[in-house]
């Protein structure tokens, strides 16, 4: 799917990287005749069977198939906090269906959308796709950038803006109710996390038993090591046993590569050319030789200290609102009676 650059962000947070594949879209506008989204939402209320024009259902009430389509081709279109463009199906109908839920809620708990805001909202979005005209003063350009970009009216299109004004103004009213406590220790080992930092090559195994042979044959011997690491790259690089994640922080080392904290908080200790023993790592197992350290200086941890508790502060927060999206899920007992169309994605 093809991307911008660079991801610019408006005050409300929403990532204006809001154009998904043209391909994509044209295969979406032959799919229904496009009916525009009103507000309140468009959910049928009535009693129903299983029909073709019904989406799926939630909270025991059915979702229209146009309803469907129309956020499908939003969540296609626009990255939002709550939730990247998706890349394959399975990923595609779990946004649509994560939005329609939102909007629902949104609707529920009365949040409205005013027309300023759709119009602020519009301007981030062109802005963001370095269109060079006032939409305002100039109708007949805006209504051909629509057409040309999303290859969509722009009715629909100002509906889609809507929606991601009201969801986005659900998903801050959740992240505000959410107020979770850091302590100065969480703060000062996210410190630690960030200030040491490593440098290390590793060695990759599936299996903890080969990762304990080798540790074996090199951990007194560190010619050993330099050998087996330059025979290895005379194979091609997706062969290669011997990595290098280059000298980054811990937490790059933990979150990235999986490394265990207990381990990279050994090796920081250790001494350049240390082999350090078998740990899991994101993929099997992994023996290390210690190329380069830093320790981080907690003398500077005062200076900073406000920062590291903000940074937690948002974390927790954004992991409290995943938690509640899932509670919501359940809630809802999603129902789905049609699914994104086979050849969506290339």
């Amino acid at each position: 799917m093809k991307r911008a650059a660079k991801c610019p962000r408006g005050n409300n947070g929403l990532c204006l990287e809001s154009i998904g594949d043209v391909k994509i879209m044209k295969k979406l506008i032959t799919l229904s005749t496009i009916v525009l989204l009103s507000a309140p939402f468009l959910f049928v209320r009535t009693a129903f069977s299983q029909r073709p024009d019904i989406a799926g259902t939630f909270f025991g009430d059915p979702v229209s198939e146009a309803n469907y389509r129309i956020i499908l081709r939003a969540v296609l279109s626009f990255q939002t906090p709550w939730g990247s463009i998706p890349r394959e199906r399975e990923q595609a109908n779990k946004r649509v269906w994560d939005d329609l839920i939102l909007s629902y809620e949104a609707h529920r708990r009365g949040i409205t959308v005013q027309r300023g805001e759709i119009d602020e909202k519009i301007t981030e979005t062109l802005q963001g796709s370095n269109a060079t005209f006032n939409w305002k003063d100039s109708p007949d350009d805006y209504e051909q950038w629509v057409r040309d970009t999303l290859r969509e009216p722009v009715e629909l299109f100002e509906n889609q803006m809507t929606h991601l004004v009201q969801v986005n103004k659900l998903h801050q009213q959740i992240l505000d109710s959410i107020n979770p406590t850091i302590t100065e220790e969480e703060a000062f080992q996210e410190f630690l996390n960030e200030y040491n930092s490593l440098s290390v090559e590793l060695a990759e195994f599936d299996t903890l038993e080969e990762a304990q042979q080798f540790y074996e044959s090199v951990k007194s011997d560190p010619d050993a090591w330099e050998a087996a690491s330059r025979k290895d790259k005379e194979n091609v690089p997706e062969d290669r046993t011997f990595r290098k994640p280059g000298f980054v922080a811990l937490e790059f080392l933990m979150e990235m590569w999986k490394f265990p904290k207990k381990s990279v908080f050994d090796m920081i200790e250790k001494k350049v050319g240390d082999i350090y023993p078998p740990a899991p790592i994101y993929k099997g197992y992994g023996v290390f030789k210690v190329l380069e350290v830093r320790r981080a200086d907690g003398s500077m941890f005062a200076d900073r200290k406000d920062s590291y508790f903000s940074q937690l502060r948002s974390r927790a927060k954004y992991e409290g609102f995943k938690r509640w999206l899932e509670d919501l899920r359940k809630d809802a007992d999603i129902q789905i009676y049609i699914e994104p169309p086979t050849d969506l994605f290339p």
